[in-house]
Protein backbone atom coordinates (compact mmCIF):
# COMPACT_ATOMS: atom_id res chain seq x y z
CA UNK A 1 0.00 0.00 0.00
CA UNK A 2 2.83 2.06 0.84
CA UNK A 3 4.25 1.59 -2.62
CA UNK A 4 1.27 2.61 -4.41
CA UNK A 5 0.98 5.56 -2.57
CA UNK A 6 4.82 7.10 -3.42
CA UNK A 7 3.80 6.17 -6.59
CA UNK A 8 0.53 8.17 -6.64
CA UNK A 9 2.54 10.50 -5.23
CA UNK A 10 5.33 10.60 -7.71
CA UNK A 11 3.31 10.13 -10.98
CA UNK A 12 -0.29 11.11 -10.55
CA UNK A 13 1.07 14.76 -8.72
CA UNK A 14 4.09 15.63 -10.85
CA UNK A 15 1.89 17.71 -13.48
CA UNK A 16 0.19 19.57 -10.22
CA UNK A 17 3.82 20.44 -8.91
CA UNK A 18 4.38 21.58 -12.24
CA UNK A 19 1.62 23.81 -12.37
CA UNK A 20 1.98 24.84 -8.61
CA UNK A 21 6.01 25.77 -9.59
CA UNK A 22 4.69 28.05 -12.68
CA UNK A 23 1.86 29.28 -11.10
CA UNK A 24 4.23 30.75 -7.70
CA UNK A 25 7.07 31.55 -10.22
CA UNK A 26 4.42 33.99 -12.35
CA UNK A 27 2.75 34.88 -9.05
CA UNK A 28 6.18 36.03 -7.98
CA UNK A 29 6.99 38.06 -10.88
CA UNK A 30 3.28 40.11 -10.07
CA UNK A 31 4.89 40.56 -6.91
CA UNK A 32 7.57 41.99 -8.04
CA UNK A 33 6.06 44.27 -10.44
CA UNK A 34 3.81 45.64 -7.79
CA UNK A 35 6.93 46.16 -5.21
CA UNK A 36 8.28 48.14 -8.06
CA UNK A 37 5.26 50.90 -7.77
CA UNK A 38 6.00 51.29 -3.79
CA UNK A 39 9.14 50.27 -2.15
CA UNK A 40 12.79 50.48 -2.78
CA UNK A 41 12.62 49.87 -6.00
CA UNK A 42 10.24 52.32 -6.22
CA UNK A 43 12.01 54.66 -5.04
CA UNK A 44 14.71 55.53 -7.04
CA UNK A 45 14.53 57.79 -9.65
CA UNK A 46 12.30 56.99 -12.61
CA UNK A 47 13.99 56.41 -15.93
CA UNK A 48 11.36 58.69 -17.44
CA UNK A 49 12.56 62.27 -17.45
CA UNK A 50 10.51 65.35 -16.23
CA UNK A 51 10.09 66.86 -19.81
CA UNK A 52 8.96 63.69 -21.48
CA UNK A 53 5.72 63.31 -19.22
CA UNK A 54 2.29 65.14 -20.28
CA UNK A 55 1.63 68.37 -17.89
CA UNK A 56 -1.85 68.71 -19.39
CA UNK A 57 -3.35 65.67 -17.87
CA UNK A 58 -6.80 66.10 -15.87
CA UNK A 59 -8.36 63.92 -13.11
CA UNK A 60 -9.95 60.89 -15.09
CA UNK A 61 -7.71 61.03 -17.99
CA UNK A 62 -6.70 57.08 -18.40
CA UNK A 63 -3.14 55.91 -18.32
CA UNK A 64 -1.68 53.22 -20.35
CA UNK A 65 1.44 51.19 -19.95
CA UNK A 66 3.12 47.66 -21.16
CA UNK A 67 4.64 45.85 -17.39
CA UNK A 68 7.23 43.26 -18.25
CA UNK A 69 6.20 40.48 -15.62
CA UNK A 70 5.04 36.85 -17.11
CA UNK A 71 1.52 37.54 -16.88
CA UNK A 72 0.82 40.56 -17.67
CA UNK A 73 3.10 39.76 -20.73
CA UNK A 74 0.63 37.08 -21.69
CA UNK A 75 -2.39 39.63 -21.07
CA UNK A 76 -1.10 41.40 -23.75
CA UNK A 77 -0.79 38.43 -26.04
CA UNK A 78 -4.44 37.17 -25.32
CA UNK A 79 -5.74 40.40 -26.94
CA UNK A 80 -3.52 41.08 -29.21
CA UNK A 81 -1.84 44.34 -27.79
CA UNK A 82 0.99 46.64 -26.53
CA UNK A 83 -0.75 47.72 -23.26
CA UNK A 84 -1.58 45.40 -20.57
CA UNK A 85 -1.73 47.78 -17.75
CA UNK A 86 -3.54 50.46 -16.80
CA UNK A 87 -4.57 53.44 -14.24
CA UNK A 88 -6.61 56.42 -13.73
CA UNK A 89 -5.38 60.28 -12.80
CA UNK A 90 -6.88 60.68 -9.26
CA UNK A 91 -5.45 63.82 -8.23
CA UNK A 92 -1.83 65.39 -7.88
CA UNK A 93 0.77 65.01 -5.78
CA UNK A 94 2.75 68.57 -5.77
CA UNK A 95 3.23 69.06 -9.36
CA UNK A 96 2.55 65.21 -10.52
CA UNK A 97 -0.53 63.41 -11.22
CA UNK A 98 -1.48 60.80 -8.80
CA UNK A 99 -2.47 57.15 -10.65
CA UNK A 100 -4.87 54.94 -8.81
CA UNK A 101 -4.27 51.59 -10.19
CA UNK A 102 -5.21 47.88 -9.22
CA UNK A 103 -1.52 45.89 -8.96
CA UNK A 104 -0.17 43.32 -7.03
CA UNK A 105 -0.93 42.85 -4.09
CA UNK A 106 -3.38 45.73 -3.66
CA UNK A 107 -4.74 48.76 -5.40
CA UNK A 108 -3.09 52.10 -4.63
CA UNK A 109 -1.90 55.05 -5.59
CA UNK A 110 1.22 55.47 -7.36
CA UNK A 111 2.94 59.00 -8.85
CA UNK A 112 2.71 59.04 -12.54
CA UNK A 113 6.71 58.44 -12.99
CA UNK A 114 6.57 55.34 -10.96
CA UNK A 115 3.72 54.33 -12.88
CA UNK A 116 5.87 55.28 -16.28
CA UNK A 117 9.23 53.52 -14.86
CA UNK A 118 7.95 50.44 -15.05
CA UNK A 119 6.48 50.42 -18.16
CA UNK A 120 8.80 48.45 -21.10
CA UNK A 121 10.66 51.45 -22.95
CA UNK A 122 8.84 53.53 -20.71
CA UNK A 123 5.88 53.77 -23.70
CA UNK A 124 2.72 54.83 -22.22
CA UNK A 125 -0.43 56.02 -23.64
CA UNK A 126 -3.52 58.87 -22.24
CA UNK A 127 -6.76 58.64 -23.10
CA UNK A 128 -9.81 60.57 -22.48
CA UNK A 129 -13.76 60.27 -22.04
CA UNK A 130 -15.10 62.50 -25.16
CA UNK A 131 -17.36 64.07 -22.61
CA UNK A 132 -15.36 66.79 -20.66
CA UNK A 133 -15.94 65.76 -16.88
CA UNK A 134 -17.45 68.63 -14.67
CA UNK A 135 -15.58 69.18 -11.33
CA UNK A 136 -17.94 67.39 -9.52
CA UNK A 137 -17.29 64.39 -11.39
CA UNK A 138 -13.60 64.90 -10.79
CA UNK A 139 -14.26 64.60 -7.43
CA UNK A 140 -16.52 62.26 -7.73
CA UNK A 141 -13.34 59.95 -9.34
CA UNK A 142 -10.95 60.66 -6.93
CA UNK A 143 -13.68 59.34 -4.25
CA UNK A 144 -14.52 56.29 -6.06
CA UNK A 145 -10.44 54.95 -6.26
CA UNK A 146 -9.98 56.11 -2.27
CA UNK A 147 -12.64 53.51 -1.97
CA UNK A 148 -11.10 50.82 -3.72
CA UNK A 149 -7.41 51.73 -2.11
CA UNK A 150 -6.13 48.53 -0.12
CA UNK A 151 -8.78 45.78 -2.70
CA UNK A 152 -6.25 42.85 -3.05
CA UNK A 153 -5.39 42.27 -6.55
CA UNK A 154 -7.10 39.32 -8.77
CA UNK A 155 -5.03 37.03 -10.39
CA UNK A 156 -7.87 34.87 -11.45
CA UNK A 157 -9.65 38.12 -13.60
CA UNK A 158 -12.98 38.09 -12.62
CA UNK A 159 -15.46 40.79 -13.43
CA UNK A 160 -17.04 39.29 -10.19
CA UNK A 161 -15.22 38.32 -7.54
CA UNK A 162 -14.39 40.45 -4.76
CA UNK A 163 -10.60 41.44 -5.28
CA UNK A 164 -9.96 43.87 -8.19
CA UNK A 165 -7.66 43.46 -11.19
CA UNK A 166 -6.69 47.03 -13.49
CA UNK A 167 -9.38 47.46 -16.37
CA UNK A 168 -12.21 46.48 -13.94
CA UNK A 169 -10.65 49.19 -11.43
CA UNK A 170 -10.15 51.57 -13.99
CA UNK A 171 -14.05 50.60 -15.48
CA UNK A 172 -15.91 50.55 -12.50
CA UNK A 173 -14.06 54.15 -10.79
CA UNK A 174 -15.12 55.82 -14.28
CA UNK A 175 -18.56 53.95 -14.53
CA UNK A 176 -19.58 55.12 -10.65
CA UNK A 177 -18.70 58.66 -10.85
CA UNK A 178 -19.64 59.61 -14.70
CA UNK A 179 -22.54 56.92 -15.51
CA UNK A 180 -19.82 56.23 -18.68
CA UNK A 181 -18.42 52.65 -18.71
CA UNK A 182 -15.92 51.79 -20.97
CA UNK A 183 -13.97 48.22 -22.08
CA UNK A 184 -15.98 45.46 -23.60
CA UNK A 185 -16.89 42.84 -20.88
CA UNK A 186 -16.12 39.48 -22.41
CA UNK A 187 -16.12 35.68 -21.35
CA UNK A 188 -12.88 34.17 -21.70
CA UNK A 189 -14.02 31.83 -24.48
CA UNK A 190 -15.19 35.11 -26.47
CA UNK A 191 -11.80 37.02 -25.97
CA UNK A 192 -9.84 34.37 -27.17
CA UNK A 193 -12.00 33.44 -29.78
CA UNK A 194 -10.75 37.18 -31.70
CA UNK A 195 -7.11 35.14 -31.23
CA UNK A 196 -7.62 31.95 -32.55
CA UNK A 197 -3.98 31.44 -32.98
CA UNK A 198 -2.71 32.56 -29.41
CA UNK A 199 -0.48 30.11 -27.28
CA UNK A 200 -2.79 28.91 -24.20
CA UNK A 201 0.11 26.58 -22.73
CA UNK A 202 0.39 29.42 -19.86
CA UNK A 203 -3.32 30.19 -19.17
CA UNK A 204 -3.93 25.99 -18.44
CA UNK A 205 -1.55 26.27 -15.61
CA UNK A 206 -1.97 29.61 -14.29
CA UNK A 207 -5.46 28.09 -14.08
CA UNK A 208 -4.44 24.26 -12.79
CA UNK A 209 -5.66 22.55 -16.15
CA UNK A 210 -9.06 24.64 -15.96
CA UNK A 211 -9.27 27.43 -17.70
CA UNK A 212 -12.76 29.18 -16.68
CA UNK A 213 -13.80 30.08 -20.19
CA UNK A 214 -17.70 31.37 -18.75
CA UNK A 215 -15.89 33.84 -16.98
CA UNK A 216 -16.65 37.17 -17.45
CA UNK A 217 -13.87 39.81 -18.15
CA UNK A 218 -12.23 43.38 -19.14
CA UNK A 219 -8.93 43.60 -20.57
CA UNK A 220 -6.48 47.05 -20.74
CA UNK A 221 -6.87 46.29 -24.00
CA UNK A 222 -10.80 46.28 -24.74
CA UNK A 223 -10.51 49.59 -22.34
CA UNK A 224 -8.20 51.37 -24.85
CA UNK A 225 -10.29 50.97 -27.59
CA UNK A 226 -13.76 51.99 -26.24
CA UNK A 227 -15.36 54.73 -28.58
CA UNK A 228 -15.87 55.96 -25.47
CA UNK A 229 -12.53 57.34 -25.40
CA UNK A 230 -10.06 59.64 -27.30
CA UNK A 231 -6.25 58.98 -27.47
CA UNK A 232 -4.51 62.20 -26.21
CA UNK A 233 -0.94 60.93 -26.35
CA UNK A 234 0.62 57.69 -27.24
CA UNK A 235 4.45 58.07 -26.29
CA UNK A 236 5.60 55.58 -28.98
CA UNK A 237 4.17 58.14 -31.55
CA UNK A 238 4.30 61.24 -29.96
CA UNK A 239 1.09 62.34 -31.27
CA UNK A 240 -1.06 64.23 -29.43
CA UNK A 241 -4.08 66.23 -29.60
CA UNK A 242 -4.88 69.46 -27.69
CA UNK A 243 -7.29 68.45 -24.20
CA UNK A 244 -10.77 69.18 -24.01
CA UNK A 245 -11.02 69.26 -20.47
CA UNK A 246 -9.79 71.60 -17.57
CA UNK A 247 -6.08 70.81 -16.16
CA UNK A 248 -6.13 69.63 -12.64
Amino acid sequence: MRTSHRHFNCHFHRPARTALFVFLTALGALAHAGHLADGPAGDQEPRVSAPALRPDLAVGDVVFIRVAAKPFREVAAATSSWTNHVGIVVGMEGKEPLIGESTFPFSRTTRLSKFIARSESGRYAVARLKTELSPDQQQAVALAAKRRNGIFYDTGFDLHSKRQFCSRYVREVLAEATGVQVGEVQTFADLLQQQPGVDLSFWKVWYFGNIPWDRATVSPASVLQSPQLQILFDSATTAAIAPTAPHI
